[in-house]
């Protein structure tokens, strides 16, 4: 493919954007799209063959796996703190995300060296550094390059990039080890060309936009806690984070109403991801009209609707399957993006990559806190019981932070 330098100047400029769905948003978000639609391929081929790999192949426990797995959600968590904060005090926002995501590149590679259970548990909980770091600038380049009345659009957009490659990954994983059996090596391979594809745009095309350094020897923390409207959106999101029942949770218990076959399993998120990508980019700009806030409280309680439809006396079947991934799918398109949409016209510049990561953080730390309750209640109980009392947790919860929380202004501070 032939791509001229005038065309890649004309890119990496902000050219105006096309018109109809993506008109008004700005070439760095589309760049940034594209990063993370060709990171998400390469992640989620790795993650679609890492349990069979790790178990089968290389003998690690289903234990050992979970703990690998929850010690590197929460590592993730709070490492987006240093993110944020290291991407504020340097004004190099493009920098820091590019180190992530390089980061994630060369653990791609590192796995075709590693061979046994731990030292592929060190390269992902690399990789997941890498997640860390890029997560908060990444999302403080989208909302500093966009005007605060079109930030749900530009984040839709992004998400639904973002999506589409969580979407495309499993299912190139499967083509690769359906040419190549047992050729994990193979499916390690084309995901580091494609994670190093992914490093090579954000570095051409995508431009970052100047923003004011904080004011030095301001403690930022102390900064983004005089801010009401922040202090509402991370409330809002832990309190409603501790209640939310994690999508492989509702899978288990869909594979479970449904007696389905384990090879049909890796189809569920497939689904979910496919009803996000449609909904991204028309619920981020539902909530540039209806407010930000109000659509997040929304997207939950699509979720407890997907909680409610497993428990009701639904027969097994197409409806039952269609119902709770289109649910789950919305509350993804309802509030992945929208929350940080809502936060970063709060955010004053100099500071707003520090508390997106705040943010981010608050409601990761919450979700993981929920998932470590559900498993427990979900062994003591039973799966039924379980998920009867996370749905209601999660609607005392909507309550009382629609009774208690009023929607943040969605303007920006003053300087």
């Amino acid at each position: 493919m032939y791509l001229s330098t005038s065309r890649a100047a004309d890119i990496a400029a902000d050219p105006p954007a096309p018109k109809g769905p993506l008109r008004a948003v700005p070439g760095t978000v589309l760049a940034l799209g594209m990063v993370s639609l060709f990171t998400d391929v390469s992640a989620e081929m790795v993650t679609a063959v890492l349990p069979l790999y790790l178990v089968a192949g290389l003998g690690m426990s289903p234990l050992a796996f979970g703990a690998l797995d929850g010690l590197n959600q929460g590592a993730t968590a709070l490492l987006r703190l240093v993110g944020g904060r290291v991407s504020d005090r340097t004004n190099r926002r493009k920098l820091v995300a590019g180190t992530g995501y390089a980061i994630s590149a060369a653990c791609k590679a590192a796995l075709l060296a590693v061979t046994t259970p731990w030292s592929v548990a060190a390269v992902l909980a690399a990789d997941r550094t890498g997640k860390g770091l890029r997560t908060a600038p990444r999302d403080a380049l989208i909302s500093l390059s966009c005007p605060p009345g079109e930030q749900g659009r530009a984040f839709g957009v992004h998400r639904a990039l973002d999506t589409a490659g969580a979407l495309l990954g499993p299912l190139a994983a499967f083509g690769v080890l359906w040419v190549a059996v047992d050729g994990y090596e193979a499916v390690f391979t084309v995901s580091c060309c494609l994670a190093v594809l992914g490093v090579l745009v954000l570095a051409l095309f995508v431009r970052e936009s100047p923003a004011p350094a904080p004011a030095a020897g301001t403690p930022p923390v102390r900064a983004l806690l005089r801010i009401p409207g922040l202090r509402r959106l991370c409330l809002t999101a832990a309190v409603l984070g501790l209640f939310t029942v994690g999508d492989a949770f509702l899978y288990l218990l869909l594979q479970r109403r449904l007696d389905l076959p384990t090879a049909w399993f890796p189809l569920l998120p497939v689904g979910t991801a496919a009803v996000f990508l449609l909904a991204a980019v028309p619920v981020g700009r539902l909530a540039d009209r209806l407010g930000r806030h109000r659509v997040f409280l929304g997207g939950h309680l699509l979720l407890l609707g997907a909680c409610l439809l497993l428990l009701a006396p639904v027969p097994p079947g197409p409806a039952l399957v269609l119902g709770v991934l289109g649910l789950l799918g919305l509350f993804y398109a309802a509030t992945d993006g929208v929350l940080m949409a809502a936060a970063g016209p709060l955010l004053p510049p100099g500071l707003r990559t520090t508390g997106l990561a705040v943010l981010q953080t608050a409601q990761a730390l919450a979700r993981f806190a929920g998932s470590l309750l559900f498993g427990a209640a979900w062994t003591l109980w039973g799966p039924g019981p379980a998920l009867a009392a996370a749905a209601g947790g999660l609607l005392l919860a909507l309550t009382a932070t629609t009774l208690t929380t009023s929607a943040p202004a969605e303007e920006p501070p003053e300087g």
